[in-house]
C-alpha cells in the first residue's frame, strides 16, 4: 500500500445566510495501490460526508461534496516536512493574524504544559 495525501473541497450553504457560500477545504491521508485507486477512495469519502442538518439556530445547514482538488502520493516524511500550503489573500490583514493567534492560543489553553 502507498500512502496519499488528498484535498477534498465541500461547499457549506446556509439557510437565509450571507450571500458569500463558505468552502471547506480538507486534506486527507488515503492509503490505497494507486494514485487512481486513491482519488476514487477520496471521492467516495467525500461523498458519504455530505450531510443536512439544523443548527442551534434552526438554520437548515447543507455542507456538499464538490469534488477531489488534488491527490499527491507521500513517501518517507521527515520531521518539519510541508505537506501542505494554501496561499489566500484577505481584506483585513489585522484581523487575520488576530484570528491566527487567537487559534494558537486555543492550542496552548489546551495543554498548560506549551506554556
Amino acid at each position: 500500500m502507498k500512502r496519499y495525501l488528498a484535498k477534498l473541497m465541500f461547499n457549506i450553504r446556509i439557510e437565509n445566510g450571507k450571500e458569500n457560500s463558505q468552502f471547506d477545504e480538507q486534506i486527507r491521508l488515503i492509503e490505497s495501490t494507486s494514485l487512481e485507486d486513491a482519488f476514487y477512495k477520496a471521492r467516495g469519502i467525500g461523498k458519504r460526508e455530505e450531510e443536512t442538518f439544523l443548527d442551534d439556530q434552526n438554520k437548515l445547514v447543507s455542507w456538499n461534496f464538490i469534488d477531489v482538488a488534488e491527490v499527491y502520493q507521500i513517501e518517507g516524511l521527515r520531521d518539519g516536512e510541508q505537506v501542505y500550503s494554501n496561499t489566500h489573500t484577505q481584506t483585513d490583514a489585522a484581523s487575520y493574524i488576530g484570528y491566527i493567534r487567537q487559534k494558537s492560543m486555543e492550542i496552548q489553553a489546551k495543554s498548560l504544559t506549551f506554556a
